[in-house]
């Protein structure tokens, strides 16, 4: 219903060796559908948008469909980029459980589209949001003349992609201000128990605070001052999704929103 494969098409599903058993089963289903369709297992990698190794991003713009089910992210790398933009339509699927795949990636995704196109159309004709939770949140987002993005799981046309489970709406902000507080869950950390609390100042975070806020400044000190920027504010539309301490999940979540 996503990607709809065809026989007449190739298809390469990228895994390693943490997510192979995972992978696997959508390598056998692609390839009762097209006798041209391969798996290719690699080790582990460091960091999310890490680049592959290079067979990897040379084998990636052989196909026409593919599958990224790995332990970290390809979906920022420039290895992803140049296979989209030679044609091949593409979901990524980094750290997605059984259980994530059993309860969210069958749905609706005609609704996920009508849904998701109401709200990119009310985001369009809006200059600023602001989001006030019980919490103590209350910031102010820019939107600009920024592209919306819509993540509806639809992967059927050429240079398409997405992530699976598919259900979100974000925008990079041009501008921030405020405070936010992330009660659900954060990547690394997973579920929280204890909320972080981000001070945020013309697009930056100045502040943290929270049980786990010095571990979180020491990882992001590593990568330097542009780890601080507000880059996203996404909305979670995804009517099967809950909250598990899978950021993959969690910020598909209807009725909640994320900020990167």
């Amino acid at each position: 219903n996503s990607l709809k494969l065809k026989p007449n098409e190739s298809c390469l599903i990228i895994t390693d060796n943490i997510e192979e058993k995972i992978a696997k089963p959508f390598f056998d289903y692609a390839s009762k559908i097209s006798t041209n369709s391969h798996i290719e297992v690699m080790e582990p990698l460091n960091e999310h948008g890490q680049e592959p190794p290079q067979k990897i991003s040379d084998l990636m713009l052989k196909y026409d469909v593919e599958l990224l089910i790995t332990n970290k992210s390809l979906s920022h790398t420039k290895a992803r980029r140049d296979a989209t933009s030679k044609g091949a339509r593409i979901a990524s699927m980094p750290m997605i459980t059984e259980d994530t795949i059993n309860r969210c990636l069958d749905i609706d995704y005609e609704n996920l589209r009508k849904k998701s196109t109401q709200l990119k159309n009310i985001l369009f004709k809006t200059k600023k949001i602001k989001i006030i939770t019980d919490l103590g949140t209350n910031i102010t987002f820019e939107i600009g003349d920024r592209e919306i993005d819509i993540d509806d799981g639809i992967l059927d046309y050429k240079n398409a992609f997405g992530n699976l489970p598919a259900g979100e709406v974000d925008f990079s902000p041009t501008n921030s201000n405020g405070i936010y507080v992330v009660d659900a869950s954060f990547p690394t950390f997973g579920k929280l128990n204890s909320p972080l609390t981000f001070y945020v100042s013309n697009g930056l975070v100045t502040k943290i605070t929270g049980k786990n806020s010095k571990e979180l400044i020491s990882n992001l000190n590593k990568i330097g001052k542009n780890a601080y920027i507000i880059a996203e504010l996404g909305i979670g539309i995804n009517p099967k999704a809950k909250i598990i301490g899978n950021v993959l999940e969690d910020e598909k979540v209807l009725g909640t929103c994320h900020i990167a």
